[in-house]
C-alpha cells in the first residue's frame, strides 16, 4: 500500500492490520404518532486505520514515523493506493500514534507499535494534494 509516494514495506513502516470503516448520512424526522422516518442524504465519512509495529533492528526505524508526521502537518490529503494498485481515492492523515517497548540500554526501542489514522478527503481538488518530495 501506498499513500502519495510513501511506500509501507518490510524497510519502511510495515503495517499488519487494517481496519476500514465507511459511514451513511441520514436524516431523521419525528412524526406524530409513529416512529421517526430516516431520509437517505448521502455518503458519509470513511477512515482507514493500519495498525503496525516496527523493530529497528529489522523494519524501519522511527524516522519513518516522522515522515509521515511530515506529510501529516502539510494539511493536504494523499492518494492512496491498495498493494494490488487499486487506486482508493484522496485521503488526509488524521493521526500518528506511537508507543515504543524493550529498550535497550541507551535508550533505544526495540519495538516501535504504531497507529496511522486516515480519513477521506471529500474534495477532489488537486491543489489540496501533497507532495510529498518537497516535504523532506
Amino acid at each position: 500500500m501506498s499513500l502519495g509516494l510513501y511506500v509501507f514495506t518490510r524497510t519502511t513502516a510495515p503495517f499488519h492490520k487494517s481496519k476500514r470503516q465507511t459511514k451513511e448520512n441520514w436524516s431523521t424526522a419525528n412524526r406524530f404518532g409513529q416512529r421517526p422516518a430516516n431520509q437517505h442524504i448521502g455518503p458519509g465519512e470513511e477512515s482507514i486505520t493500519l495498525d503496525g509495529v516496527i523493530a529497528p533492528s529489522i523494519t524501519g526505524g522511527p524516522k519513518n514515523l516522522d515522515t509521515l508526521r511530515s506529510m501529516q502537518s502539510e494539511g493536504k490529503a494523499w492518494i492512496l493506493t491498495s498493494g494490488t494498485g487499486d487506486v482508493l481515492g484522496q485521503w488526509i492523515i488524521e493521526s500518528v500514534d506511537e508507543t515504543r517497548t524493550a529498550f535497550t540500554s541507551d535508550g533505544q526501542a526495540r519495538k516501535i507499535e504504531f497507529t496511522l489514522s486516515l480519513k477521506r478527503y471529500g474534495e477532489e481538488d488537486p491543489d489540496q494534494l501533497g507532495d510529498l518530495v518537497n516535504s523532506l
